[in-house]
């Protein structure tokens, strides 16, 4: 057993074992404030009493919406093609703040509408063409569901084998706050009456343009109301791609002891899912910010989730997963590094 690693007669216990050494680090008692509870989470993930966030990637996982064409989103469709584009030219704000944080960046075509074969830079596992409409119908048939989890799956075992011990998860989509509005309203909301709640601009809508968001959002919720119990079925009719593979990678992180920071809104949406369909997967997440996106809150709340940040971003990509990995990697350092008062020979408050 690594020197770093829990006694086995501690093992039954790792999280009181991580608090108690948070607690008597040379400092007040909670003075470091959230930090400590993310070191202790840290800790308790990686079954160590010096975890590592490092190495650290940002993976985005990209595809399309059918459901733009009820005019759900204030870019067109093909925005989505040329950002992936953007992404892999490395002039997205996630590839700057990526590299800001001192964090790979693996983007991956889940299901866009388009043909991205030849960027050698993004890793190419496209299910399909996009999504169906799911103000229709499902958004995705089985297969492609099962593929697209795969996808997300393969992502964590890659990051795995690559030695990394932290992921961010992002997404690009026009039309996937929609997606993530329709989820958030089945996982969260009383009823389709709640939609107003979970809805927000996503990529700029006018106050003309909100009223359509809205009904299809509340049609979507009326329509699936009847599967508000089964998570995988929600997912399955009201997803993209992109998302199904995020709850794919969330599933996987487990087994690997991977830390994994949630983006905004949309993997938001994600983590309802997982967390739904597997409980335990809650355990690994950390959260990087409140989005000023509607709905984000309410999500947040549901899944007790305290956000890192608040910077009022609401951009997606996992833009802000870059900018929550050096405060992970303080939390890590706090943990590891910084002295006990018995080290230090410190006298503790009486």
């Amino acid at each position: 057993m690594n020197s770093t690693n829990f006694p086995a007669a501690v093992l039954t216990d790792v999280k009181a074992a991580a608090q108690d050494a948070i607690d008597n680090k040379t400092k007040p008692p909670g003075s470091l404030g959230q930090l400590e509870s993310v070191a202790v989470q840290l800790s308790t993930i990686q079954n160590t009493l010096k975890p590592s966030v490092d190495p650290a990637r940002v993976i985005v996982f990209g595809a399309d919406h059918g459901v733009t064409v009820e005019g759900v989103s204030a870019f067109p469709a093909e925005v989505t093609v040329q950002m992936m584009a953007n992404f892999a030219a490395g002039g997205a704000a996630v590839c700057v703040l990526s590299k800001s944080a001192n964090a790979s960046l693996e983007v991956i075509d889940v299901g866009v509408n388009g043909d991205l074969t030849a960027f050698e830079s993004i890793v190419h596992q496209k299910v399909c063409l996009g999504t169906g409409n799911l103000v229709k119908g499902a958004a995705m048939s089985h297969e492609e569901l099962d593929s697209a989890l795969q996808v997300g799956r393969e992502a964590v075992v890659r990051a795995a084998t690559d030695g990394v011990r932290c992921i961010g998860l992002g997404e690009m989509g026009i039309g996937n706050t929609t997606s993530a509005a329709v989820l958030t309203g089945l996982m969260c909301a009383e009823d389709e009456s709640a939609a107003n709640a979970v809805t927000g601009r996503g990529t700029g809508l006018s106050d003309e343009q909100m009223p359509v968001k809205q009904r299809v959002v509340a049609q979507a919720m009326q329509r699936l109301a009847e599967h508000k119990d089964d998570p995988r079925e929600c997912l399955r009719q009201a997803g993209g791609l992109e998302i199904a593979a995020i709850v794919g990678a969330m599933l996987e992180a487990p087994a690997h002891k991977m830390v994994v920071i949630v983006d905004g809104f949309i993997v938001t949406a994600a983590a309802l899912i997982a967390c739904r369909i597997r409980p335990v997967v809650r355990d690994n997440l950390f959260f990087a910010h409140q989005s000023a996106e509607m709905g984000h809150k309410l999500a947040l709340t549901t899944l007790g989730a305290e956000p890192l940040l608040q910077l009022g971003m609401r951009l997606g990509e996992g833009s802000a997963t870059a900018m929550a990995i050096p405060l992970l990697r303080g939390a890590a350092a706090v943990m590891s590094d910084m002295a006990s008062f018995a080290q230090a020979g410190v006298s503790e408050a009486e």
